[in-house]
């Protein structure tokens, strides 16, 4: 994705099933656990940059040993610097108290992060300033050891307002209506209120709070504590967590937005946000890594008793397909797949604004995280290039000579690296004309591989606001002279804000949304923009589940290529040369690479949750008013 975009957050479990001794007699340490935590956390780097952080249970202490331990940092680069803080507290535990060393119950006892269930998260803030109280995971303390609260999660909700309200419907009095804080208050009153239950239950069988506290940790149903919880929650989440005593869940939401993966063997149960990172972290096989159904949890009890119960009814599958298109690591089997089938379905339109030139054509690709749908793209068009061959033969062969059997045979497809991102630049200066100056030059780009009477086509992930575009990417290609730059996009036209965790809360942010007011301005149809400006207001005060998309009115007058060639005017200047095409993936499309992961509201509006349609029309209130706030 060339327009730099924060998305979301990356969550990692690990509970180990076996004593501490064991994996140090088989794998030479008992900070197995720990060392798992640091390849899940950082092979999820991609995910969550703004911060990192990580907690860990220790099972069976005695009183008055600590059992919690959690670091966080907002640093630079967090996941490191949790780590080195972890690394330096064990060794100066050790150097201090050279007992400890082969000592795995000293260890225990006295170093901590030393542990059996541990909660890991990189961040990427879509909502809230990057300090440290904004970094995961949150800890709600008790004395109590089973209501003791550790939470950490890919998510945001939609209905912050409605929750909030709800806690204080509880008779709670919440800090703030940040939804880490709703949600984390929320499951903590009903884990409160089942432990009230359960000690009374067995006050009555005539157990002491002494004799009751182990039978609580034994019974707690979390299940329950969940089903209650999650109830009213609107969004899209994959929400984790861990009980003082050492009961854990992870939990996705119903329409399984937010992924999820998990692996058991008798080691070890580990729940990550991508399937490759616990395949890696793990060397284990695609199968035996499974995907957490939606509306389901994985539950792991303290006694290590692992099971999958669903908590809310699932809705129709939309998982995000940003996920697939972007935000995952491409290493995934089915991911890997998919990117290159987006590539290959754009060559149909790609060759026609080509005229099927092939010869006369460069392709490449910009960032390089497009690379896997360029090969899918280049593949099609070396079908297109055989066929071209095929048929030259055809229609000479009565007096197809060697030599122009050898010319037709000797044409190959022309890909080339042609943009290189310098990632030493920094736009240090902050203002504007200087600015833009500098971003104009944080790619190089290959010369003489260009010719003038050449097309150069370059993939890209997606377009969201095409500021990096305009700003730097075609100015820089049109630097080598081409006849006719060709932008093609892998996802479709992002016309509608994310409210499900991902950083697209304006809905002017987006170019598509701009191109389409630009069609309705020159068409005279800007009245179209005032009605549903009223359309939206009029549902201010409606429940959510009566809340309608009207946005999708100002897109209805205009045909996907007719937005796409308003883009192309968008994203160049007079400065620009070359001739400019920009063409986006179908819809159809998307779902024919991505069948199994249909979540598209960013380009069709049909959001999943009710909170979705609300989101979108108090984008669009904030857009027609001039308010630059945030739409949740």
């Amino acid at each position: 994705m060339s327009d730099a975009i924060k998305h979301e957050c990356g969550i990692a479990q690990v509970r180990l099933l076996k004593p501490l001794e064991y994996y140090k007699e088989k794998y030479g340490t008992a900070f197995y656990g720990i060392n798992k935590m640091y390849l899940l956390m950082e092979k999820q780097h991609n995910r969550g940059q703004d911060g990192a952080g990580f907690a860990s249970i220790k099972l069976n202490t005695s009183p008055g040993d600590r059992y919690i331990s959690r670091v966080r940092s907002n640093a630079a680069q967090p996941i490191q610097d949790i780590f080195e803080q972890i690394n330096d507290r064990i060794n100066f535990e050790i150097k201090e108290n050279p007992e400890y060393a082969d000592n795995i119950a000293l260890q225990k006892k006295n170093i901590p992060y030393i542990g059996e269930v541990y909660l890991g998260h990189v961040r990427y803030g879509t909502f809230g300033k990057n300090s440290i109280e904004n970094v995961h995971p949150f800890l709600r303390q008790n004395n109590w050891m089973h209501r003791n609260l550790i939470v950490a999660g890919n998510f945001n909700m939609t209905n912050v307002n409605q929750l909030f309200n709800n806690l204080i419907d509880l008779g709670q009095h919440p800090k703030e209506r940040a939804d880490t804080v709703t949600v984390m208050e929320k499951i903590g009153h009903f884990l409160d209120s089942e432990v009230e239950k359960l000690y009374k239950k067995l006050k009555k069988q005539g157990y002491s709070k002494v004799e009751a506290s182990p039978m609580i940790a034994e019974k707690l149903n979390v299940t329950k504590i969940l089903r209650k919880s999650s109830k009213n929650w609107d969004g899209g989440y994959a929400m984790a967590g861990l009980l003082g005593h050492g009961d854990s869940f992870v939990l996705r939401d119903p329409s399984g937005i937010r992924p999820a993966y998990y692996y058991k063997d008798d080691e070890v149960v580990v729940v990550a946000s991508e399937r490759p990172v616990i395949q890696t972290a793990f060397n284990v096989d695609y199968d035996e890594v499974k995907e957490l159904d939606p509306g389901h949890a994985i539950i792991t009890k303290k006694d290590g008793t692992v099971s999958i119960q669903q908590i809310l009814e699932p809705l129709e599958r939309k998982a995000c397909s940003f996920e697939r298109i972007y935000f995952s690591r491409g290493s995934d089997a089915e991911i890997y797949k998919e990117r290159k089938m987006l590539g290959r379905l754009l060559m149909p339109e790609v060759l026609k604004s080509i005229k099927h030139d092939t010869i006369n054509t460069v392709f490449s690709f910009i960032p390089n995280t497009a690379e896997t749908s360029f090969y899918g793209m280049v593949e099609a068009a070396q079908d297109e290039l055989n066929k071209q061959k095929n048929e030259a033969i055809l229609a000479e062969k009565e007096s197809l000579t060697d030599a122009r059997l050898q010319e037709i045979l000797a044409h190959r497809l022309r890909t080339e690296k042609i943009a290189i991102k310098d990632a030493k630049l920094r736009t240090f200066i902050t203002e504007d004309s200087s600015r833009d100056d500098l971003v104009a030059h944080v790619y190089d780009v290959t010369y003489g591989v260009v010719k003038p009477e050449d097309s150069l086509v370059i993939i890209d992930d997606s377009i969201v606001r095409g500021t990096t575009l305009k700003k730097s990417i075609i100015k820089m290609l049109d630097r080598l002279n081409p006849k006719q730059i060709v932008i093609v996009s892998s996802a479709p036209q992002i016309r509608y804000p994310d409210c499900y965790g991902i950083d697209m809360a304006r809905i002017e942010d987006l170019v598509a949304f701009r191109a389409a007011l630009e069609l309705l301005k020159e068409s005279n149809r800007y009245q179209i923009v005032k009605d549903v400006y009223a359309k939206c207001k009029d549902q201010v005060d409606l429940e959510d589940y009566e809340v309608k998309n009207f946005v999708k009115e100002i897109y209805e007058p205009f045909t996907d290529e007719e937005i796409s060639d308003k883009i192309a005017e968008l994203i160049s200047e007079p400065t620009v040369k070359a001739e400019l095409k920009v063409i986006y993936q179908s819809v159809d499309n998307l779902h024919k690479a991505c069948p199994k992961n249909l979540g598209d509201w960013y380009f069709t509006g049909d959001y999943p949750t009710f909170g979705g349609n609300r989101v979108v029309n108090r984008a669009f209130i904030n857009f027609f008013e001039g308010n630059k706030d945030r739409a949740y």
